[in-house]
């Protein structure tokens, strides 16, 4: 009986292991016993898995890849957008200001430039008038050139000499006709003075290269109209006046028409 009670046991226990997938054999007997299974949940053993791991290996390459995009961008959205207008509205004020001063710059060239035109051209503008009126000077100075002085000096002995003799002998002596000659040089002077002084005036001078001690040739002031050669002069010096030179207030009007030594 006590045997036919260990077979059941033991046909129980062999039947129940080769039901279990886990099996135990027991170092005191040749029987296997399958090891209860432990009754842990599953969510407690994932996790107590997962404690002793690395975070970082399970998660996508997107959300690793997020935080570098994030701090590369965070300066940018962080920028205000009251400081970019204020900056904006700098360059607008800087761009403002120079176009500004040059705006006033060119203006004040403007008002120079139209000054000093203003000023031209009240002082030469009487050039076209007085240019006509040299021809008329130059043929008046002709004609007080052509009195010879020699006719004028005797005039003025004979009206000395008049004093100490008598006045029928002094009349007898001089002619009518160097009388009038004379009369005529005189008013002929004073029409050339009044002439000059109301040109000058308005700006119109006269200038002779053979006034006072002569001077040489100056290309500036001066034409050259013939060359000739001249004993005891240098080249290059002026010795005769065909017309003398004009100027309208400092500005050549009309040069010189001289005769310059050539001597070489």
């Amino acid at each position: 009986m006590f045997r036919r009670q260990i077979l059941r046991q033991s046909r129980a226990v062999s039947e129940t292991l080769t039901a279990s997938p886990q099996l135990r054999r027991s170092p005191f007997s040749s029987a296997t016993f399958a090891s209860p299974r432990p009754c842990i949940p599953a969510s407690y053993s994932f996790r107590t898995g997962q404690r002793w791991q690395s975070t970082e290996a399970n998660k996508p390459a997107d959300e690793k890849a997020a935080p570098e995009s994030e701090q590369t961008k965070a300066p940018e959205a962080k920028e205000d957008p009251t400081k970019q207008e204020l900056e904006k509205a700098k360059k607008e004020i800087i761009d403002l200001k120079d176009k500004y001063l040059r705006s006033v710059a060119d203006y004040r060239n403007l008002q120079e430039r139209t000054k000093r035109e203003t000023e031209a051209a009240k002082q030469f503008a009487l050039q076209r008038f007085a240019t006509d009126l040299l021809d008329s000077i130059d043929n008046l100075d002709r004609a007080l050139t052509a009195v010879p002085k020699e006719v004028l000096s005797e005039t003025a002995t004979s009206d000395a000499s008049s004093s100490d003799a008598n006045a029928a002998a002094a009349s007898e002596s001089t002619s009518e006709a160097s009388k009038h000659l004379t009369d005529l040089h005189a008013g002929l002077m004073m029409t050339e003075g009044i002439l000059m002084s109301t040109l000058k005036k308005h700006g119109i001078e006269r200038f002779d290269p053979l006034e006072g001690e002569g001077r040489r040739f100056d290309p500036n002031t001066d034409e050259a109209t013939f060359f000739a050669k001249v004993d005891g002069k240098q080249d290059g010096e002026v010795f005769f006046t065909q017309s003398k030179g004009y100027k309208l207030n400092g500005r050549v009007l009309r040069a010189a028409k001289v005769g310059v030594v050539k001597n070489s």
